[in-house]
């Protein structure tokens, strides 16, 4: 079971994929994401994989914080 982090966090975002082409682009989606939303900042992660005889699957739980406005 994956656990929350500790601190403080105001968002949280899934990502989730099973088909190889998208397992293989997991971390451009989630790069782009972060770059369209740039007043949030990523203060934990959580990346799981789970298998069974068909399917693999990877998930990435990100824990944002509103970023502060100066």
């Amino acid at each position: 079971m994956a656990m929350a982090p500790t601190g403080s966090f105001s968002t949280v975002k899934v990502f989730s994929c099973t088909i190889s082409r998208e397992r293989e682009r997991i971390s451009e989606r989630v790069t782009a994401w972060l770059a369209e939303n740039p007043s949030l900042t990523p203060v934990d992660a959580v990346i799981r994989q789970s298998s069974d005889q068909a399917f693999h699957c990877y998930t990435i739980v990100l824990f944002l914080t509103d970023r502060p406005t100066t």
